[in-house]
């Protein structure tokens, strides 16, 4: 057996914030709250899943990925998230006083929950990894005492220091120190182009890998906003019968409110954002282009703060005001992100073999 000291450190750190961003979510919404909270937002967890999974056909990042991006959403960037969150209000409250609230919630959220799912892609592309080999099978002796670092083997750069051609000072000199991801590559040039260019492939990889990491921060995030609307309507519940008054589903407004807002009209707002985020890195790792490659990242984060900032400030513009920020700008975001999805698929079946095969590779000598 193997096992990679960087996966067991990322697992244990999981758990940790797992542990953690349950514990604080239940001391804001109480046990019933929680458990409820946690049931309501699994409704629309299998479509958003199930529209990452059709996509991820096309970019096939490995399971361990999505899944690693999916916990860091749920564990890690959420509890970054609640805590810096926290503190930033508290402190612009007490500064800025209403004005405070308004510049949290439009400025500093988008910019501390953004930059934390990103987290979660620079992760993948740092070149950690020593593998820990247990070698008991060989000699017949326990495993434990015998875990040892054993040197990996040294594999060529994908992307050479120094290159001879015309277009040579094009290439990102940062790639070099990244980890090589293979759906995370450019495409070779091809035609009249001298520069290598993102693939559909590598674009959707872009955007599987933002996605899954926002599918995991909405499930904590709506948990912990429909475990306080529940707790908060059963408070007033309580006091209703208290006061005579009989029991209704008034009673619930405010969860049954949030259920709508959060898991019908906007499961795919957090995905949306950070896809943009995937996008802009998937275009800064795999273009030839020098001034893109140093722009794209930055500006897919900066787009999708911006998105996100946009969407926190349309909640206190009422109810017309926010349905007009839905219809004018969410749905045409939405169904862009659709027709991208639509046409990396359409172009990775129209340029995969048939059969499902990868061409056989050309001999060295090349005659014939």
């Amino acid at each position: 057996m193997a096992l990679s000291s960087v996966t067991a450190t990322a697992v244990l750190t999981l758990v940790g914030c797992g542990v953690l961003i349950l514990h604080l979510v239940q001391r804001q919404t109480g046990t019933v709250g929680l458990l409820v909270g946690l049931g309501l937002a699994m409704v629309p967890l299998p479509f958003v899943l199930g529209g990452l999974a059709w996509l991820n056909l096309t970019a096939r990042v490995p399971l361990r990925h999505t899944v690693f991006c999916l916990a860091w959403g749920a564990c890690a960037a959420t509890t970054v998230a609640i805590l810096a969150n926290n503190w930033t209000a508290s402190y612009l409250t007490r500064h800025q006083g209403p004005l405070g609230e308004l510049l949290g919630a439009g400025i500093a959220t988008p910019v501390i929950e953004e930059s934390a799912k990103a987290t979660a892609l620079l992760v993948l592309l740092l070149p950690l990894g020593r593998r820990l080999r247990c070698r008991g099978r060989r000699t017949g002796r326990p495993c434990a005492p015998l875990l040892h670092r054993s040197p990996a083997p040294r594999r060529p750069r994908p992307y050479p220091r120094r290159e001879v051609g015309p277009h040579a000072r094009d290439r990102l000199r940062l790639r070099p120190y990244l980890r090589p991801l293979p759906y995370l590559r450019p495409a070779p040039p091809s035609g009249g182009t001298p520069h290598r260019r993102s693939r559909p492939r590598t674009l959707a990889a872009g955007v599987v890998l933002g996605g899954m990491t926002a599918c995991g921060f909405a499930f904590t995030e709506n948990a912990l906003y429909l475990g306080r609307a529940f707790t908060s309507d059963q408070r007033q519940r309580l006091d209703s019968i208290g006061l005579g008054d009989p029991p209704s589903l008034r009673d619930f407004d405010s969860t049954v409110q949030t259920f709508v807002l959060r898991a019908l009209l906007s499961p795919f707002a957090h995905p949306l954002f950070t896809a943009l985020t995937g996008i802009g890195l998937a275009v800064a790792l795999t273009t030839g282009r020098r001034r893109l490659a140093r722009l794209a990242a930055p500006a897919g984060l900066l787009l999708a703060m911006v998105l996100h900032g946009t969407w926190n400030a349309a909640a206190d513009l009422g109810t017309h005001g926010f349905l007009v920020v839905y219809a004018a700008l969410m749905v045409p975001c939405f169904v862009a992100l659709v027709c991208f999805a639509a046409w990396a698929r359409a172009r990775s079946a129209r340029h995969r073999p048939r059969g499902g095969r990868r061409p056989a590779p050309h001999p060295a000598g090349g005659g014939g």
